[in-house]
């Protein structure tokens, strides 16, 4: 291996090391409180180091929705088989909810903190985000035939919008409303599920 490749490696070894320290300490002690300071102290490096890699909070806040968006499309790939196109659309929805259920903080993060939007406004794209999209405007438009919309795009987001406002209620503990148990709970984001697959296909 030469130099520059051992550079490169280090380079990335040390990426790994800030985003998975980041992580940690933004899901445990969220974005307001968590600064790079506290990062660098956690690595054990000066905050000259981080700065390096990143130029703000806001900037590496946004890498890190990267890997959670990459963990996310993992899910999907790992978790949406079906060759019937709307069967996989419905797998593609539950594999989406459960995720989020299952990573609440990560959920968080990717979704509903307001933040790491700051560092999409020169461009207005959320880049980050675009193979679990992409994924999802796929499956949809794989689908089209079989479904009541003329644009495929207004397809997915219904099914992303359901999809978020139900993670959203249960991670939130909004859900508690219903006085439904959380099996109860779960039963009934099923059964929404299917009703809204019924209500979409031709």
């Amino acid at each position: 291996m030469g130099i520059s490749d051992r550079k490169e490696r280090e380079k990335q070894e040390m990426r790994k090391l800030i985003i998975n320290a980041a992580m940690e300490m933004f899901v445990k002690d969220g974005y307001e409180k968590t600064s790079i300071r506290n990062i660098a102290e956690k690595i054990e490096y000066s905050p000259a180091t981080i700065y390096l890699y990143y130029k703000d909070k806001d900037e590496l806040f946004y890498e890190i929705q990267r890997e959670a968006f990459d963990q996310l499309h993992a899910y999907f790939e790992a978790n949406v088989l079906s060759s019937d196109p709307v069967e996989r659309l419905r797998e593609l929805l539950k594999a989406y909810i459960e995720y989020g259920i299952a990573n609440p903080d990560l959920y968080d993060l990717m979704f509903i903190l307001r933040s790491p939007m700051k560092a999409v406004q020169d461009n207005d794209y959320w880049e980050n985000c675009h193979n679990a999209y992409q994924f999802l405007h796929d499956t949809v438009g794989a689908a089209k035939d079989q479904l009541r919309f003329a644009d495929p795009a207004n397809a997915g987001m219904i099914l992303w919008s359901l999809g978020h406002g139900i993670i959203s209620l249960t991670i939130r503990g909004r859900m508690k409303v219903t006085r439904l148990s959380e099996g109860e709970q779960a039963d009934l984001v099923q059964e929404a599920l299917q009703e809204l697959m019924q209500i979409i296909q031709k």
